[in-house]
């Protein structure tokens, strides 16, 4: 095992996105070995939050939409960018009750850690929370591009979509999984 491994230099970097939706910079960057490569693109996109909310009676929120790099609708996680300079529990409870009406508390939430799902090309992290004995307490106050309905499933039942691919979202995966591995009692069939 390599025990000398280091990180890269960046040299300088351009702006050259394409639009406010899909940041994209061009890296000038030196690697360790001494090589120089001037067209490294990143997109750094920013950070993501997800919460698994569970209801009272151990149902999981999902929310079902349309994504458009896929084509598709797909069932995942509630959550979205990280909202300006909000903190990240911040940002996960007001993305939870825009796309479900699930309002609650900054100490209801648990952390389920981070994830990085293209750590090359991306600098984007997503954060994930749990909630226990979520409520509809609120009301959806979508952005214009959302169109979002909201299912729940029992929490075995959405482990079983994980694991057949119904629900196949890489972070929602990872969140779910995280969770069963955590609270096994609530995600286990009786």
């Amino acid at each position: 095992m390599n025990m000398n491994t280091k990180e890269w230099k960046l040299l300088s970097k351009e702006d050259i996105s394409p639009s406010k939706w899909f940041p994209l910079e061009r890296h000038h960057v030196q690697l360790p070995n001494g090589l120089v490569l001037d067209d490294y693109y990143l997109s750094p996109l920013g950070d993501v939050v997800m919460v698994l909310a569970l209801t009272a009676d151990q149902e999981v929120v999902l929310v079902k939409q349309y994504k458009h790099g896929l084509g598709q609708l797909l069932l995942e996680l509630p959550g979205g960018m990280r909202q300006g300079q909000q903190t990240l529990v911040r940002s996960a409870l007001n993305e939870l009750e825009e796309e479900t009406g699930i309002r609650a508390a900054e100490t209801d939430l648990v952390p389920l850690g981070k994830l990085a799902n293209n750590p090359t090309k991306t600098n984007q992290v997503t954060y994930g929370y749990l909630l226990f004995d979520a409520k509809f307490n609120s009301v959806q106050r979508l952005d214009t591009t959302e169109d979002i309905e909201v299912v729940t499933y029992p929490a075995p039942r959405a482990l079983e979509m994980v694991l057949n691919g119904e629900i196949w979202v890489t972070d929602s995966v990872n969140f779910i999984l995280k969770a069963a591995l955590r609270y096994p009692e609530i995600f286990q069939r009786n």
